[in-house]
């Protein structure tokens, strides 16, 4: 528990440290496009919530050096190894010059000093043909870096709304965390533990006022830092199914590869190129209708703040199962086959203007001091 105390008090204080240094006019760190397709915020703010983490993570492997050595040797190779994406992330905060392929590409180091440092590699994945691959070394390299490259991405693309990818990756770690309990693995428990008070201390500040943002270099070294946990979760311990880390991430993957599907199929568009009908796009326009139409910032970081539990919720449909079922291949494939399902159906029925009723929040008595709305679609 002191791990992630410490590392929750480091974040806190850090990310505290960084908006405060970055108050007073335009701040390169800052994010200041306010008009781009998935920009929903309402003031410019910074975007280097990544530093806090990393630091809350740095604090949790010193007192790691006091109580598991093992531990933090770990830790700080895993930190050494995520320093590549980290630093490119950061760099695209600061100088919004970084190109999206050039993240990727040390997003990749990243996973192979992994597959290097700490033999960190997918020798087991349940799915045929693909488990001929992963048997010989070059292949269990190949598709463990391309699987880390992949989820670090996919959580920098679902960061698009106030506490939405630290709680989602919050909500993994947890997973991990209870699953290295359940096969007695002491030292990924506390990894994942200062993954979460890392998180926490960030989200304080994140959620729900929005004060900073983890920005590029926090998204990808968290997708980093919770791939990681996962695939030595498997590593060391071949009794947890191999499906159990795909469940458990399969939110911000599937929003993934159900983005580059649209893109480059149904519109005809590079799968690089943003846009504004993501899923959590569309829930913020079409079902959280509170002060729709409101340009105060008080108003927008709200309808902002409102958005995101319904991703959290969608993320925990895939989180529980995963925890409850972690050793059970077959129940897990039929959980992913069974959110993709579900993810689908919802994202068409939102898409086509038919979002379920319950679900739509418009303004209520006196939000606004307008006219009376009411509660419920």
């Amino acid at each position: 528990m002191w791990v992630l105390l410490v590392a929750f008090a480091v974040s806190l204080a850090v990310t505290l440290l960084v908006i405060r240094a970055s108050r007073g006019g335009r701040h390169a760190a800052h994010d200041s496009d306010l008009s781009g397709p998935q920009k929903f915020h309402a003031r410019p703010v910074p975007r280097i919530g990544g530093v806090g983490i990393f630091a809350g993570i740095v604090g949790a492997a010193a007192v790691l050096l006091l109580v598991d050595r093992g531990a933090a040797a770990m830790v700080g190779l895993l930190l050494l190894c995520g320093a590549p994406c980290f630093l490119a992330g950061l760099a695209e905060d600061y100088t919004k010059r970084i190109s999206p392929r050039r993240r990727l590409f040390f997003t990749a180091v990243s996973g192979a000093l992994a597959v290097w440092l700490l033999q960190a590699a997918i020798t087991h994945t349940a799915i045929p043909g693909l488990d001929w691959v992963v048997a010989m070394p070059v292949g269990a390299a190949l598709v463990t870096v391309f699987v880390v490259t992949g989820v670090a991405n996919s959580v920098n693309i679902i960061d698009g709304f106030n506490g939405l990818s630290s709680m989602c990756c919050m909500l993994i770690l947890a997973a991990v965390a209870y699953v290295a309990f359940q096969v007695d693995d002491s030292a990924l428990l506390l990894l994942a533990l200062a993954g979460i008070g890392a998180l926490m201390g960030f989200f304080i500040w994140n959620y729900p006022a929005g004060l900073v943002f983890v920005g590029d270099g926090g998204a990808y070294f968290i997708g980093f830092y919770t791939a990681e946990l996962a695939i030595l979760l498997l590593h060391r311990n071949p009794q947890v199914s191999p499906m159990f880390p795909l469940l458990a991430c399969i939110y911000p993957v599937f929003e993934t590869l159900f983005s580059i599907y649209r893109r480059r199929w149904l519109r005809d568009q590079s799968p690089g190129v943003p846009d504004g009908i993501h899923l959590h796009s569309l829930i913020y326009r079409r079902v959280v209708r509170w002060a729709a139409g409101a340009h105060e910032a008080k108003a927008l970081t709200r309808r902002n703040s409102m958005t995101s539990p319904y991703l959290w919720l969608l993320c925990m449909c895939a989180v529980v199962p995963a925890m409850l079922f972690w050793s059970h291949t077959g129940v897990l494939a039929g959980f992913i086959v069974l959110f993709s399902v579900g993810y689908t159906m919802l994202y068409w029925r939102i898409v086509r203007f038919r979002a379920p009723r319950w679900m739509v929040i418009h303004s209520r008595p006196g939000d606004l001091g307008g006219p009376q709305g009411s509660g419920q679609g």
